[in-house]
């Protein structure tokens, strides 16, 4: 083997393992505690047992304390050895989003959503996500290399990065959801070195409001109470930022508006906010846009990685709706076999006449005819084959499958219909 595929075997081979493990909400138990149990869990494991996904409660069966007290394990990553594991231990926060409200003559104006971190409704969606080109996982280490390069005590000034990421693509692509799916597993691989991880959702319409003249004052309060957060050293924040290209509206509005001097100073207001707030190492800030050519220049070169997200491939959106069917199958809406094989199997198999095989190959042949459907749009179409297509629940995977390609070539007419 070459001397490259050697080191990527190696790196592979000597990577650490990752677990997750969530606790019930009732467990009265340290951390550590938790931690030394899945360790000796993960000893007393065979390693062929183990695979990526959630944790068979039947294989800890016998640690009768980790049974009642965790709500899941999840294994992320394999490792060589038990040893070797990385094992992040977390509680689920209930408490709903709280609303920071100003009020700008009679009218209310929310400004920005805040959650404590991790938070119940955002648990899963890390996984739901499906991208290509291990794009998750690079956003992930991106944040990882921050924190540690911050923690060496590394200059800023001459290794620059500002703790921006920019998300853009066409709706539906999942970018907002990516952002909060990102900061919820911050909030479970760093819930020891933190006491606490805030989200906090800007309403950039809500700045950029025809209120333009007390706009500037909605900001500066808003990363008031921003930097009052941050100045907590044991906390970390993570600021959404939805459909950026709002700043560059506020610039346009601003060219065409009777004082255009009140928009420009909102933009600039903020963009000055957002440069002061990289002087904190306790912050992470995700934007999303919809409309990658209406971006504000000045604020695409402030951020540090510039990703692009597009419609799902052919293999991710496959991906994408097993696990529609798979939850389905969970719910018991699907019944009998609903085995699916991995994408890249089929080329392979594709001759064989075993019933996993086919079906799977007819859920691949239905993925080819959603290309361009986004993210969004690839959830909705199993509810849709159920309420239109079938007559009776729970059904068969290949009535269900049956019932969901009539459901893709109604969309694909709906389509088709609009754009005339």
């Amino acid at each position: 083997k070459s001397s490259a595929g050697l080191s990527l075997l190696f790196l592979m081979s000597t990577r650490p393992g990752i677990v997750e493990a969530c606790l019930q909400d009732q467990c009265s138990l340290e951390y550590e505690e938790v931690n030394s149990l899945v360790l000796q869990f993960l000893e007393s494991m065979d390693g062929n047992q183990l695979s990526e996904g959630v944790i068979s409660p039947a294989f800890y069966a016998q640690c009768s304390v980790l049974q009642e007290n965790v709500e899941y394990l999840k294994l992320c990553r394999l490792g060589p050895n038990a040893s070797s594991y990385q094992i992040h231990v977390f509680q689920l926060n209930f408490d709903d989003a709280i609303e920071d409200i100003d009020t700008i003559g009679d009218e209310e104006i929310t400004t920005s959503q805040q959650w404590m971190l991790p938070v119940r409704s955002l648990d899963g969606l890390w996984d739901s996500l499906i991208y290509e080109a291990n794009l998750k996982e690079k956003l992930l280490q991106y944040v990882c290399t921050s924190l540690q390069l911050s923690s060496c005590g590394v200059n800023s000034n001459i290794i620059t990065w500002n703790r921006v990421v920019l998300l853009h693509g066409p709706p539906g692509t999942g970018k907002t959801s990516l952002c909060k799916a990102l900061a919820q597993k911050i909030a479970i691989r760093f819930a020891t070195r933190f006491s606490s991880i805030h989200l906090v959702e800007i309403n950039a319409h809500s700045l950029f409001s025809k209120w333009f003249s007390e706009s500037g004052k909605l900001v500066m309060k808003l990363f008031s109470r921003i930097k009052m957060l941050l100045e907590d050293e044991d906390s970390f924040v993570c600021i959404l930022i939805d459909e950026v290209e709002s700043l560059a509206g506020a610039r346009t509005s601003a060219m065409s508006g009777s004082d255009p001097s009140d928009a420009i100073r909102v933009v600039n207001a903020l963009l000055t906010q957002i440069d002061q707030l990289k002087n904190f190492s306790n912050i992470l800030i995700l934007t999303t846009s919809n409309i990658t050519g209406a971006i504000d220049l000045a604020f695409v070169d402030r951020a540090d990685i510039k990703q692009f997200i597009g419609p799902p491939s052919p293999e991710a959106i496959y991906e994408i709706l097993s696990s529609c069917i798979l939850e389905l199958s969970r719910a018991n809406v699907i019944i009998g076999q609903c085995t699916l094989l991995n994408y890249h199997w089929l080329e392979q198999m594709k001759e064989m006449e075993d019933e996993p095989i086919q079906a799977s190959l007819v859920l691949a042949e239905i993925a080819k005819k959603c290309e361009g459907f986004s993210g969004r749009k690839l959830r909705k179409l199993p509810f849709l084959a159920l309420a239109l297509e079938v007559s009776e629940t729970p059904c068969s995977l290949p009535v269900f499958l049956e019932a969901l390609r009539c459901a893709v070539e109604q969309e694909r007419e709906s389509l088709q219909s609009l754009d005339k």
